[in-house]
This record gives C-alpha cells, sequence and structure tokens, in this order.
C-alpha cells in the first residue's frame, strides 16, 4: 500500500479521489482547510464518507502554513502528493486576488519545498482550463497560455510554472493536469450545474449570465479521479488536459436538468461576466497517449446521476445558500 498525500481532501475532487484509492487499499492522508469559500456543511458531508475508512487519516491544516504543513510529513511517510487545494472560481478571484495567490501559489511552493526536504518525488497538481481562454479550440498543451483573463488562471499558470521549476532544479515528476468543468455529485455549489439543479427543483428563479449559448467541456467526476489516479504514474514534468472532448452550450444543460426534474427553469438574464470564457473544449489527445485515459460518462447520464443525488440529499441541499458572487 502506498500513502497519498491529497490536499483539499473535503473538496469536490479532492474527496472523490480520496475515496477511490481508499477502495482500492491505498492509505490516504487528507489535509484541507475547511474554508468558508461556499457552505462549509457540504465539506463535512464529504469527509463523513471519508472517515468511514480505517485508512484514511484527516489534518485540518491549510497548506499557506509550512510549519502546519510540515507536521504532517514529519509523523506520516508520503510517498506521493495529489495537490488539489485551490481557491477556485474565476468570478471570486476578482474581488480577492489576494487569497488567491497565498493558496494557489505560496501553497504549492510550500508542498515543493517539502517534497525536496523530505524525498519525495511523485505529484499530481491540479491545474484550470481557465489557462485556455481566448486560444483557438480544440484547446492542446502546447498552446501559450500566456494572456490569463482572471487572477485564478494566474495563479494556475504560476503554479505550473513553480513546479516545472522544481521538476528541472530536483528531478521531481510532476503531472500537472487540467480540469475542464467538473461536476457531479455533491459538487461545488458555485458550479453553474449545482445551482442550476437547486434553483428549479426549489422553484426559484434561476439566474443565466449571458445568452446561454456559452459553451462547457462539461466532464465527469468519476472520469476525472480515473484520469487523476492514473496521473500518479512516473511520466515526468507533462501538463496533461482531462476534458470530456465533447463542449455542450448552457442552454443545453438547463434543457437536461429540466428533463431530468420533470420541472421548468423561470430564467433571469444576467449580464455575462467580463472574465468568463465563451467555450472550452479539451483536445484529449495527450491523455489517452500518455495515461491510456478517455472519458466515459456523456453529459445526460452524469447529470441524472446528480440530480438522483441532489433528491436523495435534498435537506442538505436546501440548506446550502447560494453566494451570487462567487
Amino acid at each position: 500500500m502506498s500513502n497519498i498525500l491529497i490536499t483539499g481532501a473535503a473538496g469536490f475532487i479532492g474527496s472523490k479521489t480520496s475515496q477511490k484509492l481508499l477502495e482500492n487499499g491505498e492509505n490516504v492522508v487528507g489535509v484541507d482547510n475547511i474554508n468558508d469559500y461556499y457552505d462549509k456543511r457540504l465539506k463535512h458531508h464529504r469527509l463523513k464518507t471519508l472517515k468511514q475508512f480505517p485508512n484514511f487519516t484527516f489534518f485540518k491544516v491549510n497548506i499557506e502554513n509550512r510549519k502546519s504543513l510540515s507536521d504532517v510529513f514529519l509523523n506520516h511517510k508520503i510517498d506521493a502528493i495529489i495537490n488539489l487545494a485551490a481557491r477556485a472560481g474565476v468570478r471570486y478571484s476578482i474581488n480577492n486576488p489576494d487569497v488567491y495567490l497565498t493558496t494557489n501559489v505560496h501553497g504549492t511552493l510550500n508542498l515543493l519545498e517539502l517534497m525536496r526536504k523530505h524525498g519525495i518525488t511523485k505529484m499530481v497538481q491540479a491545474s484550470s482550463s481557465s489557462l485556455y481562454a481566448g486560444q483557438e479550440m480544440p484547446f492542446t498543451e502546447i498552446l501559450p497560455v500566456n494572456t490569463p483573463i482572471s487572477p485564478y488562471a494566474v495563479t494556475k499558470k504560476a503554479a505550473e510554472i513553480l513546479a516545472y521549476s522544481y521538476h528541472y532544479l530536483f528531478g521531481l515528476d510532476i503531472s500537472i493536469l487540467r480540469y475542464f468543468t467538473v461536476y457531479g455529485p455533491a459538487g461545488r455549489p458555485d458550479m453553474s450545474y449545482f445551482r442550476f439543479i437547486k434553483w428549479i427543483d426549489e422553484g426559484n428563479d434561476l439566474m443565466l449570465y449571458g445568452n446561454g449559448e456559452q459553451s462547457r467541456d462539461f466532464t465527469y467526476i468519476d472520469d476525472i479521479v480515473d484520469g487523476t489516479i492514473k496521473s500518479l504514474k512516473p511520466i515526468g514534468y507533462e501538463i496533461i488536459n482531462l476534458g470530456n472532448n465533447h463542449p455542450r452550450n448552457i442552454l443545453e444543460l438547463i434543457s437536461i436538468i429540466e428533463k431530468g426534474l420533470n420541472k421548468k427553469a423561470k430564467i433571469k438574464n444576467m449580464p455575462m461576466q467580463k472574465a468568463d470564457a465563451m467555450a472550452t473544449w479539451a483536445d484529449i489527445s495527450k491523455a489517452k497517449r500518455l495515461l491510456g485515459w478517455a472519458p466515459k460518462v456523456s453529459l445526460e447520464e452524469g447529470i441524472e446521476r446528480t440530480i438522483k443525488w441532489s433528491t436523495e440529499n435534498r435537506p442538505l441541499i436546501k440548506r446550502i445558500k447560494i453566494d451570487l458572487s462567487v
């Protein structure tokens, strides 16, 4: 069994990746600071599932605090790191750039330094399709992503470059994963699909930014977890897209949710945010070649599973507040 450190273990991708590794018999050391970017009840809901596994150890630690993080490394032999702790979301980063810089950049630096100090050679580093905004589609990893249009994207780019320097200087094996619009059960309340399901189900206005023609390469959480775990293999420093390779527009998403809930949306149009990309579309040929990875779940099937979870957890969903500033 390996000892895998997963940062952001109470987060959406972090909790699902932890659960899969635990089910596979690996030991997972999870860290998370349980911040209030969105409703903490959802994070505790995810952690409750993980804590049922005897091979899961959890520490409430902020990766920005190198001393506290160092204590985790001193007390546990870590074989590899999956860094999923991050400040996410484009809109929130515009008004709160400082926290994005400290978590996404300084937090990553802390992990790289501790890897070097403790002789750990493998890291999987989460990045984002937000880096590609304004580029020609489909997005390939060789595109020059030098014009990020949000502080969030800037910090993700900075983390990628930091990781490269530690690969070059110290021989660290780092897989950079650019995720494309991850969705699924127990997902993030700042994501459109979570809000749309909640608003339509509860009969509230659906806040739609722009005209709904924006398209996203929606990628189901189980596919993302599969690609993340496959990225633990030794491949050197590589940037890899994990996306569905099949973009769908927002109006299609709403229609699928309406059908799944058998309810109509009450759409309220809002101005489109300047930092939002019009479209995303992943070229996944590199993921297929290096990881043997390809997505399996269609948007229709994924939304069906997500609606099932949401209806089974209506009391929890009803208590979760939607912050329109994020």
